[in-house]
């Protein structure tokens, strides 16, 4: 432990890990929507009094193992090693030489390094372990809902409780602030919509978007929740205008609100004091 106390030891340590939790980020930001819709489509089913003709074959974030979709050859360890399976193999299936997506070896590449970034930010700690924690969370959340355009109760709710727990010994910021952090961040947004939805009649944004929000302000306190949503609509404005102006997206396709809220929020987990004050020195 007295090793990891050193700065360089806890950051080359935290970058290595980060790599092996990529990998397994990748496997939740593809599983997870899957397992929630065959559990929808058991309670569908079970709400419809039908009775299920044959057991369905495990599936979790453990069974079955991870496959190539094109061929279906089981993936050996060698062959899931982060980023250097992906480099040796060239991106391609070694069975049936089907391209593997790019994706994975970014996530990995962006989970090391935003892990060893962490791990210096913060330093050997309970603060530096908490703060990788959230930082996995809020990444396995935006692939999600880019994909899918859902932000898992599985994820955050634990993410809320454990923000509030965390601060019970004030790591980010006192039980008062996270508290009513998580409380505001849920209703602030829950206003949002209802308020969209009255005026409009249509669904702004979804309860998952909520649900983040409060996670943050339980990790970070009420104080940082102004300068989230304002860095989270920033950036979520700029994106969807360069979007269809270059026409990757048309005016009526919804855009995640998701992963501006957690881009937002690993902003705040660093800087958020150092951003509050530069934006009110500027006003």
């Amino acid at each position: 432990m007295e090793a990891f106390k050193d700065p360089l030891v806890f950051t080359a340590a935290c970058t290595l890990v980060g790599l092996f939790v990529g990998s397994f980020l990748n496997v939740v930001i593809h599983r997870l929507p899957l397992m929630m819709e065959r559990e929808w489509q058991a309670e569908a089913a079970a709400l419809r009094g039908e009775e299920a003709q044959t057991e369905a074959p495990r599936f979790n974030l453990a069974t079955p193992g991870s496959r190539c979709p094109h061929c279906g050859h089981p993936i050996g360890v060698l062959e899931n090693l982060p980023i250097l399976s992906y480099l040796l193999q060239r991106g391609r299936c070694r069975h049936c030489n089907g391209p593997i997506s790019v994706r994975y070896p970014l996530i990995e590449t962006a989970c090391a390094l935003l892990s060893g970034f962490t791990a210096w930010h913060f330093g050997f700690g309970m603060a530096g372990i908490a703060a990788l924690v959230f930082l996995w969370a809020l990444l396995a959340l935006c692939f999600i809902d880019l994909d899918t355009q859902l932000l898992p109760d599985s994820i955050t709710l634990p993410l809320v409780w454990g923000g509030l727990l965390l601060n019970l010994s004030g790591t980010f910021t006192d039980i008062s602030s996270a508290v009513v952090g998580a409380a505001a961040g849920y209703l602030t947004l829950w206003s949002v919509y209802w308020l969209f939805k009255l005026t409009t009649g249509k669904e702004g944004m979804g309860y998952g978007d909520f649900k983040l929000l409060a996670a943050i302000g339980a990790w970070l306190g009420w104080q940082i929740l102004p300068l989230t949503i304002l860095l989270s609509s920033v950036v979520g404005a700029v994106v969807g205008i360069a979007l269809i102006l270059f026409r990757r997206q048309g005016r009526e396709t919804p855009i995640p609100f998701g992963p501006y809220l957690a881009a937002a929020g690993l902003l705040s987990l660093y800087w958020g004091p150092s951003l509050t004050r530069a934006y009110l020195g500027i006003l």
